[in-house]
C-alpha cells in the first residue's frame, strides 16, 4: 500500500510517499512544495493545490494522512496553516483518495511513544523506520513522520484494534 504524508505550511509544504506491506515500511519519495511570500495568497495556494495533485498523480496514494492544525499564539498565522492545509484536502478529494487527519502530538506519539516528543527524537525515529532516506528539510522529516503515523493507524485499523490515547 502507497501512502501520502503531508506537513502543510504555507511558504513550505512537506510530502513523503512510504510503501507500507507486510508491516514493513519503505521510503519511496519526499519533498518540499515551495511558495514565494511575494506572490498573492490566491497564487500561493494554487501552488500548493497543484503540487499535492500532481505528487498524488504520479504516486497514486491509497490514502493520505495530513497534520491537523494547531492553534497558534497568532491567529493570522493559524488561518494560513489551515488555507494551505485546505489546498492538500481538496486536492485529496479531487483525486478521489481518502485522507486522515493526526494531530502532532499523535504523530509523536506514534513514532516516538509519547506525545511531547522532542523534534529531535521524531526525527530519529523518521531515520530509523526508513533507513537511507536523505532529509531535505524537516518539513520532508514531518510529511513521513505523518506517513507512519498513517501506517500503523491503518494497521490497527485492519486488526479492529482502536488508538489508545
Amino acid at each position: 500500500m502507497i501512502i501520502l504524508g503531508i506537513d502543510p505550511g504555507l511558504q513550505h509544504t512537506g510530502w513523503g510517499v512510504v510503501s507500507y506491506q507486510n508491516s514493513h515500511l519503505k521510503y519511496i519519495a519526499g519533498g518540499v512544495i515551495h511558495t514565494n511570500a511575494k506572490d498573492a495568497m490566491s497564487h500561493r495556494l494554487k501552488t500548493l493545490h497543484d503540487g499535492i495533485t500532481e505528487i498524488v498523480k504520479m504516486y497514486n496514494p491509497a490514502s493520505i494522512g495530513i497534520e491537523e492544525v494547531y492553534v497558534n499564539s497568532n491567529p493570522r498565522t493559524s488561518l494560513k496553516l489551515g488555507q494551505a492545509r485546505g489546498m492538500g484536502m481538496l486536492a485529496a478529494a479531487q483525486q478521489m483518495v481518502d485522507i486522515h487527519e493526526y494531530a502532532p502530538k499523535e504523530i509523536k506519539k506514534a513514532l516516538v511513544g509519547t506525545g511531547n516528543a522532542e523534534k529531535t527524537q521524531v526525527d530519529f525515529m523518521v531515520k530509523t523506520l526508513l533507513p537511507g532516506v536523505v532529509m531535505e528539510s524537516n518539513d520532508m522529516s514531518d510529511a513521513l513522520a505523518v506517513a507512519i503515523c498513517h501506517s500503523h493507524s491503518l494497521k490497527s485499523s485492519l486488526f479492529g484494534l482502536k488508538n489508545i490515547k
